[in-house]
């Protein structure tokens, strides 16, 4: 049996069947024309985050009656992912979910309306279509996974980037930005009513909506002050009743297409499922493999209502929730194990997450910075259970070997991430009166293998590649005259300005006890070849404690 996507799955829902592929029960042409002629949602940035979840809430949201339209997809970055993924196949698209034991789950969803690319182009017909789209009063959420540089409109300098600019002095006629492409059709919205309406920014950052929200307000105010919008405008959007920016935390790997997907679906008789690659390089296909576990954990606040998107993926809670699931993730149950793998990954010459999961050190480390050290201090969201939620990511979500991901990616920008993958735990024990930093034992020295990791040179005591860190020069040339092989240096003066460094760290490691335990750790991996891994193996069996 062979089927294509773009098949009739109502009239050929057996056959879909015959190749593991669940269809909706809808018509999707009935739900695309509701959507034009009265939209409720539309969501920018068409890649496969969206494709993996947002469209799955959507999809089922209509399957069980709780929503009656389709989503409208924009995409303003690139024009090709619109004509390759979206329009080739009918806005259809095949999720594939990939568990750890090597099975598959397969579904078509049909619940795209409508792919716009809204960036600049010749007749700019996307960006006029949203326009209307945006003067319907039905319109209630815009949600956006178009990650976190899509939010940003300066340079490290603090000045706009030339295309924000550019957008800035021309006005809101023919934009070129994604945020003030938004902007102007905020501008058509309340130029036409001033209904309103929950921007939703699903981006997997800290403060998402507040991110989103300051960078709406700095585009409206700058058309402000060169007179394209009066400010009422600015009130329109900074009054929440009438446009509401909430917080989410979104957790759900979803990778580039996998060829190994690709062969499967061929194999099992699913035609036209080739991966493609855009003139700007993106690796785009009909199907999108995403893992198994998914987590949506939304601030309620929808001026123009929503649908009942709490029945299929999302948690709808409060502001505060929010924050301290979010703070659960990146402080303790995902974000610190990552870093942790990553800089052991990369160091001990390992080229995937799932490859490191087999290492019985390495899930040893792991797990005591999770249970042990930062379970204790985590602040419960009582919405999502801290334990579970780093059950599943030890037992299921990192060992899975059908989820590419390497600790050379994770260990990008490294110095950035500390202060809230480590400093925050740090700054709970410090806080703390029944509890002392010097308890911590494996965060420092994750610390200390990072310092080596600094130096350029792994476990054999050979050169290897890092990847990119914008401190690297400055981090790197401070440990650059330590040498290899002698444990019994002075490294005090060469480490002790990246240890007492609060931009990093969150806090100055020596003054909170720990700079001299980092500083032993160091020196002990830099004795000679292997040292790395046996100092690990040191600390697993004199330090461990239970975490069954």
């Amino acid at each position: 049996m062979v089927v294509k996507i773009t098949d009739n799955y109502l009239e050929n829902k057996e056959e879909f069947a015959s190749v593991d592929v669940k269809v909706p029960t809808y018509d999707s042409e009935v739900v695309t024309a509701k959507a034009l002629e009265a939209p409720r949602w539309v969501h920018f940035g068409g890649g496969n985050l969206f494709r993996a979840f947002h469209a799955s809430i959507a999809s089922h949201l209509i399957d069980a009656g709780e929503l009656d339209s389709g989503v409208i997809v924009a995409d303003t970055h690139d024009s090709a992912v619109i004509d390759l993924v979206y329009n080739k196949y009918n806005n259809r698209m095949l999720r594939v979910i990939t568990k750890a034991d090597g099975t598959q789950e397969r579904e078509l969803y049909a619940s795209v309306a409508e792919a716009l690319f809204a960036g600049p182009s010749e007749d700019r017909s996307g960006f006029e279509k949203l326009k209307e789209v945006f003067k319907k009063d039905s319109l209630q959420v815009v949600t956006f996974s178009i990650t976190e540089k899509g939010y940003v409109l300066k340079d490290p300098s603090g000045n706009f980037f030339g295309g924000v600019q550019e957008d800035i002095d021309n006005g809101p006629a023919n934009p070129g930005n994604g945020m003030a492409i938004l902007v102007a059709l905020m501008l058509e919205r309340f130029q036409n009513g001033a209904a309103p309406l929950t921007l939703l920014s699903t981006d997997n950052f800290s403060q998402n909506g507040d991110k989103l929200k300051d960078s709406v307000l700095t585009i409206a105010k700058e058309w402000e002050k060169k007179g394209y919008v009066g400010q009422a405008f600015i009130d329109y959007l900074s009054d929440d009743s009438k446009v509401a920016f909430p917080l989410s935390m979104i957790d759900r790997i979803t990778p580039a297409p996998s060829a190994k997907i690709e062969a499967d679906l061929e194999a099992a008789g699913i035609e036209e499922c080739k991966i493609t690659k855009t003139a700007r390089g993106t690796n785009v296909a009909p199907f999108v493999n995403t893992e198994e576990a998914h987590y949506l954990v939304v601030e309620d606040k929808f001026p123009n209502g929503r649908p009942k998107f709490e029945k299929f993926g999302m948690i709808l809670t409060d502001r505060d929730t929010v924050n301290l699931a979010d703070e659960m993730k990146v402080t303790n149950c995902l974000n610190p194990l990552h870093t942790a793998l990553a800089v052991y990954g990369t160091i001990l010459g390992f080229d995937s997450i799932a490859s490191e999961m087999k290492d019985a050190d390495l899930v040893g480390l792991i797990k005591q910075i999770g249970y042990v050290e930062g379970l204790p201090v985590v602040k419960d969201p009582k919405v999502l259970n801290p334990k579970a939620f780093i059950d599943e990511l030890v037992q299921k979500r990192l060992p899975n070997p059908y989820i590419p991901d390497t600790p050379q990616r994770i260990a990008t920008d490294t110095s950035q991430k500390l202060a809230i993958r480590y400093g925050v735990t740090i700054k709970h024990y410090v806080d703390d009166p029944d509890r002392d930093p010097s308890q911590l034992n494996f965060i420092p020295l994750v610390i200390a293998t990072w310092l080596r990791y600094l130096m350029g040179i792994n476990d054999e005591g050979e050169q290897f590649e890092t990847s990119p860190d914008p401190l690297w020069d400055t981090l790197h040339g401070a440990v650059a005259g330590i040498k290899f092989g002698d444990a019994d240096q002075d490294v005090h003066e060469a480490v002790k300005g990246i240890l007492s460094n609060k931009t990093i760290f969150g806090v100055d490691l020596y003054e909170v006890g720990l700079g001299d335990k980092v500083e032993a750790d160091f020196k002990e991996m830099l004795a000679g070849k292997g040292t790395i891994r046996k100092v690990l193996e040191d600390k697993l069996a004199q330090f461990s404690k239970s975490v069954d």
